[in-house]
Formats: C-alpha cells, structure tokens, sequence
C-alpha cells in the first residue's frame, strides 16, 4: 500500500491551499491523513463554503490534533511526508524549535527526524526578523518553505488557477507526478 501523505490545516489565512491540496490527492489516487486545528475548522468557515465534514471526508484518515498518541506521532508509521497548508506562525514556531506542544507540531517533528519532507505553506506578509528567523531554522532543519507566491507565466484566470499553482509545486516537492497546473515550456510554447 502506498504511504500516505499527512496534510496539516492551521489557522492561518489561506485553509482552502490545504483543502485544494487534499482535493488533489484524492483525485492523483494519493492516500491522505489529515490533522485539522481548532482554528483551522473556523478559518475554514470563514473563508471557504466548505462543510467542515466535506473537508474530512476528502481525507483517508483524521486525525485530532490534541492525540499525541496517534499513529503519526511515530517516526514507524510510514508517511510520503508531511504538508502544512497554510502554515501559521504559531505552527511554525513550535516546528522550529521542536516543541511538539500537539500533533501538528508533533508530526512535522517526526517528519523531520525521518527525513521526510516537509513542506510548510507560510502564510504571513510582511516579515519581520522573527520570521525570517523561524524560517531559516526550519529550512536548516530539512523543511521546505514555500510561500503561496502565485506565477503569472502560466495565465491564471481565476483565483482557483493561482491556488492550483501552489498546490502543483506542493506535489512537485513530494515527488507526485501531475498536471494540475501548467508547467512552463518556453516563451513560444506558453504564449496564448
């Protein structure tokens, strides 16, 4: 069986990344855990029309995010790797300085101690040195950072294209071959 990947929503602006990346791997035949903050499920309520349930049920598995005794706690529970989609301060903060106050932070650890990726979609704008800080030390430690920077190569025509992009270079970074979004081929090739 395929080891699944484990897909964390935090409360940061920006859940439907998160929701469009497990949308994604559902339709890719990709298994997916999901580990949704209390602050995750009300973004999602403020900014999507998405039923919390329908959320859930786009995962093979969820996971409460106060269980530090689910299996993904475990570096033996074998995972393709772990995405943080968004990615808030508070997430990354506890990531880089390996307090595993919960089973996001706690997962993302484990990720990291195996040599999994782990991708943490940032959401955060302007920076300060605190940061920039967290986020080289997360990058030292092996994680991947990549902010939801659309590309505008590729013609979005809505704001499903530009989330679509992120969600393409999320699935680049594990290693999954797709086509949700264009890729670049040269100027004659990309032009309308």
């Amino acid at each position: 069986m395929t080891a699944p990947v484990l897909v964390g929503i935090t409360g940061a602006t920006g859940v439907i990344y998160g929701v469009e990346l497990l949308r994604a791997l559902r339709a890719l035949g990709q298994p997916a855990h999901l580990i949704l903050s209390e602050w995750g499920a009300q973004t999602l309520a403020l900014e999507t029309d998405f039923d919390l349930d329908e959320v859930r049920g786009l995962a093979d598995e969820v996971h409460a995010n106060k269980d530090l005794s689910a299996a993904v706690a475990s570096g033996s529970f074998p995972t393709r790797g772990m995405v943080v989609a968004p990615c808030s301060v508070k997430t990354l903060s506890g990531i880089a300085n390996s307090f595993t106050c919960n089973l996001m932070i706690r997962a993302a650890d484990v990720t990291l101690k195996e040599r999994r990726p782990l991708v943490l979609v940032f959401r955060e704008t302007p920076l300060h040195k605190g940061h920039i800080d967290l986020m080289a030390r997360a990058a030292d430690m092996g994680a991947v950072l990549l902010p939801p920077v659309p590309a505008f190569y590729t013609r979005p025509a809505s704001v499903a294209d530009i989330v679509r992009h992120t969600v393409g270079k999320i699935l680049d970074q594990l290693g999954i071959d797709h086509e949700v979004t264009p890729r670049w081929n040269g100027p004659a090739r990309n032009a309308p």
